[in-house]
């Protein structure tokens, strides 16, 4: 058995590891109400962008197969899927799972005969498809936590060139969709080609959103035409999708590693309770122990 000293330093430490997981959960906390309030202010927005895409899209009709992100290629042979993770783990499953995701994605696509392009925000995912012997074509790190629309401009420029310059064939989007601080789901979108159909029925519409959007009046005119608000309005809406696919993934970690955390805190609080148990027993061997040899030495006495 072991000795009370060899127990307390051990409880020691479990206590303080209880005291780092209890800070590391009210951090998060606080930072998850911060990205929840970044998803609730991005939502109308990207909603609002989503629905003046769409009326373009019917209004332009035909004219949108001569718009390059539109125009889908003669055949998918690339393609590109890009992984959101975070920057830092101790969050559960969080960051595993979108590689899990990724690597099913990537089998199911080499049965079709297609090749996978890999891009990967936050070192988590950059690091585990090295790991796993995979070449990224692009790697993007250091905002995970917080990330601005500059960011998401930067990876939308990468892949919209990509897709243009006929690197890529198809681009996709894998990311932890924020759903409360307990669930993350992970979803697999298609980010490019848009074509119309996406604008005429938008499965990424909030609860919020009403289903039976109107129609554009009768009677609208673009000024310019159309087909180069189009032009303008296309770039923006895969911006705001990647955006708010970074968004998301944040406040998704946030909620994993509070919950992570707490759940720590919870286990350590149950070893300090296996700790203290094993401490008294081993202090009452010991005082038994010492009756036992006082007794004798009184016994011997005699």
């Amino acid at each position: 058995m072991a000795s009370q000293r060899d127990v307390r330093n051990k409880i020691a430490s479990v206590k303080n590891i209880q005291k780092i997981t209890r800070a590391m959960e009210m951090v998060a906390a606080a930072r998850l109400r911060r990205a929840e309030m970044r998803i609730e202010a991005l939502r109308p927005y990207a909603e609002g962008l989503g629905r003046m895409t769409r009326q373009a899209a019917r209004a332009a009709g035909s004219q949108t197969a001569y718009l390059p992100l539109l125009a889908e290629h003669d055949s998918v042979e690339n393609v590109a899927l890009l992984l959101v993770t975070g920057d830092r783990g101790l969050a559960g499953g969080f960051n595993s799972q979108i590689v899990r995701a990724g690597v099913r994605i990537a089998a199911e696509l080499q049965e079709e005969g297609k090749r996978t392009v890999w891009y990967a925000t936050g070192r988590r995912g950059s690091s585990s498809l090295t790991f796993r012997g995979n070449e990224l074509t692009g790697s993007y790190t250091g905002f995970s936590d917080r990330p601005a629309y500059a960011d998401a401009r930067s990876i939308a420029d990468d892949l919209m060139q990509a897709y243009v310059d006929g690197s890529v064939d198809r681009v996709d989007i894998v990311f932890n969709r924020y759903i409360s601080p307990l669930t993350q789901r992970v979803t697999h979108e298609p980010l490019l080609p848009l074509s119309a159909d996406p604008f005429e029925a938008d499965d990424r519409r909030s609860d919020e959103e009403p289903a039976d959007e109107p129609d554009v009046p009768q009677g609208v005119e673009y000024e310019p035409d159309p087909k180069e608000i189009l032009r303008q309005l296309v770039p923006d809406y895969v911006e705001v999708s990647i955006y708010r696919a970074l968004v998301e993934s944040a406040a998704g970690f946030f909620g994993a590693q509070m919950t992570a955390m707490r759940s720590a805190s919870d286990n350590a609080g149950e070893i300090l309770t296996q700790y203290t148990l094993q401490m008294n027993r081993a202090r009452q061997a010991e005082i038994t122990q010492e009756i036992m040899e006082v007794v004798a030495g009184a016994e011997g006495l005699n």
